[in-house]
């Protein structure tokens, strides 16, 4: 048996292991399934009247421009979850056992990324269908909800590793809230509520250059099949970077962590 097919036997191993952890410990995935879809009840319910006034097209509706920034705030609940995990393995001794078994060590922070993707994309699915019940309707065609959900798979992974460098260099569960703080308020200056040409200078300047802002444009304009124009390109060159950023800081933490 080679190598590859070693890793991809204790890979799947190690899913299985965090999907279990999920079922026997479903709160995390409760809160991640009710986070997102009470925002979207908040700010269409309560916020949408004011809120929409400004920030759709005449005949437009709020719903269906909210959406995709919801989408994305699931992906940050989700990264979130990754971290505390990776941490609690990290701390209370797990890898450290790991290490001193015959499986690749690879698998190890591999079984935590696919699992939070397969998380997820639940997730999403669960938020789309809720919004479909309050309303929401898209124009996308089979291959622009594809590309969607691509890159919606991308930004993902992306956030999941970088959540696996956070559990690892973080000293305790509560070292990772910086991490959780951050992907959770960025998109709050981006595009996902209101046109960042609503904002001030400063503000704008910041939605304007940060990873959060394209994707969500990007997410949007698929999903209601209009024009994403140079956005959908500098979405996916920030999930590929942001990406190999956190495996290559994982990789470094974890092998750091093994030569103690």
């Amino acid at each position: 048996m080679s190598t590859l097919t070693f890793a991809a036997r204790d890979s799947a191993t190690m899913l299985k292991r965090s999907l279990l952890h999920t079922v026997r410990y479903p709160v995390t995935l409760i809160v991640a399934l009710g986070v997102p879809a009470m925002l979207l009840l908040l700010f269409v319910g309560v916020f949408g009247g004011a809120l929409g006034a400004g920030s759709v097209p005449s005949g437009g509706r709020y719903i269906d421009y909210v959406v995709p920034g919801i989408l994305l705030m699931t992906v940050g609940y989700g990264a979130s979850t990754t971290s505390q995990s990776v941490n609690r393995d990290m701390t209370e001794g797990i890898i450290a056992r790991f290490r001193t078994m015959a499986i690749s060590r690879s698998s190890v922070l591999t079984g935590h990324v696919v699992g939070a993707l397969i998380r997820t994309m639940v997730s999403a699915v669960v938020l789309v269908g809720v919004a479909l019940l309050m309303g929401y309707r898209s124009n996308a065609t089979v291959l622009e909800w594809l590309g969607a959900a691509g890159l919606l798979a991308l930004l993902t992974l992306a956030l999941s590793w970088l959540a696996v460098a956070v559990g690892l260099a973080a000293g305790s569960v509560e070292g990772t809230s910086g991490f959780a703080l951050l992907v959770q308020l960025l998109p709050f200056i981006s595009s996902a509520f209101v046109p960042t040409a609503t904002m001030s200078v400063a503000v704008r300047w910041f939605a304007h250059n940060q990873p959060f802002t394209p994707v969500i444009d990007t997410l949007r304009g698929l999903l209601l099949g209009t024009p994403i124009g140079h956005s959908g390109f500098i979405a996916v060159a920030w999930c590929l970077g942001l990406a190999v950023a956190g495996f290559l800081w994982s990789v470094s933490l974890f092998k750091r962590s093994a030569a103690r």
